[in-house]
């Protein structure tokens, strides 16, 4: 008998342990699916994870590269981010598809470079410059002093699998809240940013307040908070129409195209094993229509005979389909050097934009963070609103080295394939400059890869590519027509860059260390 109730007792704890195991199993279930959202990340985000008011380092407004870039980083650090984004479902995007030998090593300094891993991104260790006359350069990179094991190069492929692999890995980070909605304003109190307005699905329409002692803005180059934080203007200037090519090779291979041609200059690259994305700039005034055909008959007659033989019959076949054309404005913003309003920032797309023909964009952004994180390191917490400010300061300064050299190069590179007998010449001065090799041809190469952020040496190459096409025009001697005509050729060439330096800032791009307190280093 006392064996029985001694067997009845322990049978009872035990099923008492059981049930209360599995309340909490139930309980624990339950919780994870009302917190989870709708993301197509593959992972459920926590939304307990933080609290707005109070327990918030940082409030991010945007999760493209810029944006999930820097919340990884900044979490990494122990900082608690809110990152709220408009569309967690995955970008299908023509731009953000080359990250620069710079970039990628910035991207390393991050501790992000596995994000490039499964997505069949392809490696690109140089550009195949093309003239007008069919005739090529090889401009390779200069990598010969990383390391091989390294794996320095650029990165080619699609934007939106980079993206997603980003949010992956933000999502296992425990001190991260990635919540879907839209930012609709800013929370201002006495002239300083205190948070965030938004919506979400789940609130049907209903207002949502987030608070932290620091926002930063990246949401892109549509972005809807700019003009309350600064009074630059977009300037949209031409577009860009982009075709998938599929199964062909490059002309070289682990070298992507440049296409230098007043008529249809263009961008090739591998954005995967088996796809090759073709972007052709054409100016918007005369951008022929997609619906009506006219855009297949100008990419047949006009743009087909400059693409490069052995990937003919793709672009053609490509060029066919008019699903297969896509079209996209090109959108270029000097940086503003001053913050605007205290207690918030703008980076990536939503600050600064270039012209997107090196494919410069990420590099910038992934520059910008580093910098950023780096100044905001040396801070014990983000409420001291003064020590904040100065740290914001101190960025607009820093990143001008690297970000000034990127955007002129892209901008010059632009202006320098617009239709014009003037920039013909310029152009063809520039195919000749980087012929000579050596110093000249690696120094611009260095220069389109972010390997070389310094305006001095941009200067340089500006002033010895002008001795050159003056040299050239004059040869074999230095008859009037031909000094009038080396005259008329550096008046272009100046008014073509003198308007880019100086929306960049002289004083910014050439004498950085004259406005930081102390002269701190850079």
């Amino acid at each position: 008998m006392v064996i029985f109730h001694e067997y009845l007792f322990s049978t009872l704890i035990t099923l008492f342990f059981g049930l209360f195991l599995l309340y909490n199993l139930i309980r624990k279930t339950i919780i994870m699916k009302s917190n989870k959202t709708s993301n197509n990340l593959g992972v459920a985000i926590d939304n307990e994870c933080l609290d707005d008011e109070g327990k918030t380092d940082v409030i991010i407004v945007g999760a493209g590269v810029a944006g999930a870039a820097l919340a990884c980083t900044l979490a990494k650090d122990g900082r608690r981010v809110h990152v709220i984004e408009r569309d967690l479902s995955e970008p299908d995007r023509m731009v953000g598809e080359l990250l620069q030998p710079g970039g990628y090593l910035k991207l390393l300094d991050l501790g992000l470079q596995d994000c490039l891993k499964d997505i069949d991104a392809q490696r690109v260790v140089g550009q195949t410059l093309y003239n007008e006359e069919g005739k090529h350069i090889m401009l390779s990179y200069p990598l010969e002093k990383f390391h091989a094991d390294a794996g320095v190069s650029a990165r080619c492929f699609h934007n939106g699998r980079f993206i997603q692999k980003m949010r992956q890995k933000l999502v296992t980070l425990p001190n991260v809240r990635l919540e879907q909605g839209t930012v609709t304003s800013l929370i201002e109190e006495r002239g300083s940013v205190k948070g965030v307005n938004y919506k979400t699905k789940d609130t049907g329409g209903g207002q949502l307040t987030a608070y932290a002692p620091l926002t930063i803005v990246c949401d892109g180059c549509f972005s809807n908070l700019r003009r309350s934080l600064c009074n630059s203007k977009v300037d949209v200037s031409s577009s860009f129409v982009g075709l998938i090519l599929k199964d062909c090779h490059l002309p070289h291979e682990n070298h992507s195209v440049l296409i230098m041609s007043d008529t249809s200059p263009m961008s090739i690259y591998p954005i995967s094993s088996t796809e090759i994305r073709c972007m052709i700039l054409i100016p918007d005034q005369t951008a022929p229509s997609i619906a009506n055909g006219d855009m297949v008959n100008y990419l047949k007659t006009v743009v087909a005979p400059q693409v490069p033989g052995e990937m003919r019959d793709a672009f053609l076949a490509a060029a066919g389909d008019k699903e297969n054309i896509r079209r996209m404005q090109l959108r270029s913003m000097p940086a503003e050097n001053s913050q605007t309003k205290p207690g918030c920032l703008l980076i990536g797309d939503a600050f600064n934009m270039r012209h997107p023909i090196t494919g410069g964009g990420m590099t910038v952004a992934l520059s910008d963070i580093v910098v950023l994180r780096d100044l905001l390191r040396t801070l014990p917490d983000f409420n001291d609103a003064n020590a904040v400010s100065s740290s914001l300061q101190r960025f607009y300064t820093l990143r001008k080295p690297l970000a000034s050299t990127i955007n002129i190069v892209a901008d010059v590179l632009y202006q320098l394939v617009l239709s014009d007998p003037s920039r013909k010449e310029i152009r063809e001065a520039c195919y000749g400059y980087i012929s000579l090799g050596g110093i000249f041809k690696n120094g611009l190469a260095a220069m389109v890869a972010g390997l070389n952020p310094r305006p001095l040496s941009l200067a340089f190459h500006f002033i010895a590519l002008g001795l050159y096409a003056a040299a050239r025009s004059l040869f074999p001697f230095p008859s009037p027509m031909a000094v009038w005509r080396v005259a008329k050729l550096l008046f272009v060439a100046v008014g073509m860059i003198l308007p880019i330096i100086k929306a960049e800032g002289i004083r910014q791009m050439f004498f950085p260390v004259t406005l930081l307190p102390h002269h701190t280093t850079y």
